[in-house]
């Protein structure tokens, strides 16, 4: 009886609306040999780089490690953990990343694409069936269209965000039974999973729950005192989600005021992005392409059958004309949305999109099937005058297109083509005398989901991806190598690394590292790591220009870098699925660890890292630093002198070189600072610096954010510089050591006709006085006794008055400290790091991370469930 009252008539369609856009990309990514049917895997872009790290990450933290939850050391060198939960991983899909470790990943990801194109048809099938909008076939019609439009097989890459596809029918139900029957519960309890789900995409439903309510007290509008009602009981039930939320919310927007909202736009341009007739291009199949992706116009295909159908909504008597108008205020402003420049920084809560642009066009696509999905009744004919109508919008459109057919580069002719046959024939289906509905009801899903599976086959066709060897060969070399440290040595530390595939690779390692990549990433890190030469921007830090000084000061205790055997050191293919990006001779002032080696990377210890705290003058806690600008090398030399208490001048110095070739390049008597240019414009330019080092101490060459592998290429003694490509501060380059009475060539072939030394400047260390302060500084470390990602208790021994507590840990209104059992105030260094005053004597310290706001948070949230089911329970009695 279960089994049939699950697929009776009325539940069929909905099981029909959830397995076919399923088993449509399934179909699609097994033809593209997706893992596990194939060596191909889903991950590209931030899918590859960002997101599957994070859910390895998901997955350590819930098996094995929750201390992870609200902080982590994986995080670049620490940071705060729940804004990256809120915009990341709150997904319940999520769960099933559990069921597949390490390589195997990406088969859960498979699993869970396919899944959230599922539930999109489904929420969308449950939405026209309880408001008895359509019904039968159509159903699984117009839910598929929506299931597969553009906008979802363009960002499927984005996953993080596809919940919002299944969510969004769902609060818009919730809407309708706001309007018809009075109740809020619905549309707050949807409004709340939403936000919980993804706050971003969220503010994007509350916007458009706003455009929706507008068109909604039009619709069912009775008079000004159920629309007064009406506009309370939304209101009402906004607040509450928010506050159902807030537990999550709340530290969340604290994340934010530390991260992505330092960055919003200040200044406003009152104009169009581009010429708005662009757009219609965007409806013509395949109209998607990697040039897109960073910058292009929205993503909102839909079959053109359910395109005909909006159309058709405004040449139909019903419903009375004050609707259509509100249907066609909320259109105009959707798509004028898409190119004026006020109005599309608003949907994305003041700050552009960095790739990915016009985030919100799903919403359009929604209004698109929804309102269409009204017009079109079960007879599926129409007017030969609205035919005609349909026809001249469809010729003008499809003539627009052809004639600027050589300004959009993701439009070929075939494609125009395949799009012109499918509108055709949708329209002659809606025109032609239907005897047998049910033939054609048939006829209408078939041809939406052709014309849907062209669209993906047609746009995904152009998106390369990860192969599953070169993710899984590089994952299981750095696991391998991880845990071989990890078992070696429990103690707290940072390992580093000469090689990378994803700046999260120690979250997906599960290890202390000093890389990150997120959206909700503290900016003073950043700031930092540019500050003392290491590659930076909003949102990501690469630590691949490490000196001697800054290893140490982070607590670089161990550093993995590729094994090349000698046989193999100029094969340029040899485990190319291991990208070196540093090049890094200091590590031969490090200890090798043979028993921690294997054939894919070798260990290196660092006898000179200081641990995550250490006894420190006081001195620090008055040091000025610039954030980001100056000379990287002297400020390195200026935090960890005045740290030691010792001279800031003497233990870096600027170096001149010996000689300098200039080869089809015009000579420049200074260096640093110099633009080059080439005489010969069509041969290849060069310079090259050579200097003999007179000691085996430690040399750099810092290089401006001009001087990129976009302007020219590097080398040192004929060998290409490894390096991470992409800086926006000047950087420090480890060039040689231990190279006394060895030419050291550094060279420069130009990629352009000029090019600008910005920042170009040889340096020394003096690695004896480096040793003098390394030693002074490692006198008296914070030698903990319990460390977990938020909690971190240890011992230490303050020698001389005058002396802090150093720590590496990112300052944050989180972290609490107690000194000996009593709480004190910890206090911000070079703005960056935590230090606590201490007298001198020995003392337990004690540094706690709770989140800022999460009891605040949680308190609201409680209030407002508690009040909630209160007022259900008292309800109830009453009746």
């Amino acid at each position: 009886m279960r089994i049939r009252r699950i697929f009776d008539k009325r539940t069929w369609p909905l099981w029909v609306s959830f397995w076919l856009p399923l088993l449509i990309m399934t179909g699609y990514f097994i033809y593209r040999q997706m893992a596990p049917f194939g060596s191909s895997s889903l991950l590209t872009v931030d899918l590859g780089q960002q997101y599957v790290d994070l859910f390895a990450y998901f997955r350590h933290t819930l098996l094995h490690d929750p201390s992870a939850l609200f902080y982590s050391f994986s995080k670049t060198i620490g940071g705060e953990m729940v804004g990256v939960w809120a915009y990341y991983l709150m997904s319940p899909f999520n769960l099933i990343y559990l069921l597949f470790p390490g390589t195997s990943i990406t088969t859960g990801i498979f699993i869970v694409t396919v899944l959230k194109y599922g539930f999109a048809g489904l929420a969308f099938a449950w939405l026209l069936t309880k408001t008895n909008t359509q019904k039968g076939w159509l159903v699984p019609t117009f839910s598929t269209a929506y299931a597969l439009m553009g906008w979802m097989v363009a960002n499927q890459l984005n996953m993080i965000w596809l919940d919002t596809t299944a969510i969004l029918p769902l609060v818009v139900l919730g809407l309708e039974r706001l309007f018809k029957t009075g109740k809020v519960r619905w549309f707050a309890g949807w409004l709340a999973v939403m936000l919980i789900d993804n706050y971003y995409m969220g503010y994007m439903v509350i916007l458009f729950s706003c455009l929706y309510w507008l068109y909604g007290a039009t619709k069912y509008w009775q008079n000004f005192k159920t629309f007064g009602q009406h506009l309370l009981k939304f209101a009402w039930g906004g607040l509450l989600a928010v506050a159902l939320s807030a537990w999550l919310l709340l530290p969340t927007f604290w994340a934010l005021m530390q991260s992505k909202a330092q960055y919003n736009v200040t200044k406003l341009h009152w104009k169009f992005e581009y010429a708005p007739w662009k757009m219609l291009a965007k409806f013509v199949t395949g109209s998607f392409n990697f040039e897109q992706m960073p910058a292009g116009q929205p993503n909102f295909y839909i079959a053109w059958l359910v395109l005909f159908a909006f159309i058709l909504y405004f040449l139909r008597k019903q419903p009375k004309w004050s609707v259509k108008i509100s249907v066609l205020l909320v259109t105009t402003v959707l798509v004028l949305s898409f190119c004026y420049e006020p109005l599309d920084l608003l949907w994305h809560a003041d700050q552009f999109p960095v790739w990915y642009p016009y985030r919100f066009s799903f919403v359009f696509c929604f209004w698109i099937v929804w309102i269409g999905a009204q017009a079109l009744t079960q007879k599926l004919t129409i007017n030969w005058w609205q035919g005609s109508i349909m026809f001249g919008l469809a010729a003008a459109l499809f003539g627009t297109v052809y004639l600027n057919l050589k300004h959009v580069s993701y439009i070929n002719h075939p494609n125009l083509l395949i799009t012109i046959g499918l509108a055709a024939v949708s329209l002659v289906l809606l025109l032609v005398p239907k005897q047998n509905r049910m033939i054609y009801h048939l006829i209408a899903l078939l041809l939406v989901a052709t014309d849907m599976s062209i669209n993906v086959v047609a746009s995904l066709n152009n998106i390369s991806y990860v192969s599953q060897s070169e993710f899984g060969n590089y994952t299981a070399a750095l696991d391998k190598t991880v845990n071989q440290i990890k078992a070696s040595d429990s103690s707290f530390y940072r390992v580093g690394k000469t090689f990378t595939r994803t700046k999260d690779d120690p979250m997906q390692a599960a290890y202390n590292g000093a890389d990150h990549f997120s959206s909700t990433f503290e900016s003073i890190i950043p700031n930092f790591f540019g500050s003392i030469g290491q590659p930076d921007g909003d949102g990501v830090v690469t630590y691949s220009n490490g000196t001697l000084i800054t290893d140490s000061l982070l607590d670089m205790r161990y550093f993995m870098t590729k094994t090349i055997p000698a046989s193999q050191s100029d094969n340029a293919n040899y485990n190319r699925y291991i990208p070196v990006t540093s090049t890094k001779p200091d590590l031969a002032h490090y200890q090798k660890k043979a028993q921690l080696s294997n054939s894919e990377a070798t260990t290196y210890q660092n006898p000179y890292a200081l641990g995550l705290g250490f006894a420190a003058s006081d001195n620090i806690l008055h040091l000025k630093v610039a954030k980001t600008t100056g000379d990287p090398i002297a400020r390195q030399e200026l935090i960890y002198q005045t740290l030691a208490n010792r001279s800031t001048t003497g233990l870096i110095s600027a170096e001149n070189f010996d000689q300098v070739v200039f080869q089809n390049v015009k000579q420049v008597t200074t260096l640093t600072g110099a633009v080059v240019n080439k005489k010969d414009l069509a041969k290849t330019g060069s310079i090259y610096f050579k200097f003999t080092p007179k000691t085996n101490d430690s040399y750099y060459i810092t290089l401006g954010s001009n001087l990129t592998t976009a302007n020219a290429s590097y080398y040192i003694n004929g060998k290409e510089l490894q390096q991470y490509p992409t800086y926006r501060h000047t950087i420090a380059v480890n060039v040689a050591t231990n190279s006394k009475g060895k030419t050291v060539t550094f060279g420069i072939q130009m990629k352009k006709t000029s090019l600008w030394l910005q920042n170009f400047t040889l340096y020394k260390l003096n690695n004896s006085q480096f040793k003098q302060s390394a030693q002074t500084l490692q006198q008296s470390p914070w030698q903990l006794t319990q460390h977990s990602n938020r909690k971190l208790t240890g011992t230490i021994n303050i020698k001389q008055q005058h002396q802090v507590l150093m720590t590496t840990i990112p300052y944050s209104a989180g972290w609490h400290a107690t000194v000996d059992g009593k709480a004190v105030s910890t206090k911000k260094v070079i703005n960056t790091f935590v230090a606590v005053p201490l007298s001198k004597g020995k003392h337990t310290v004690t540094l706690t991370y709770r989140p800022p706001y999460l009891v605040a948070g949680l308190s609201l949230s409680g209030i407002a469930a508690v009040g909630t089911v209160a007022w259900f329970t008292l309800k109830r009695r009453k009746h």
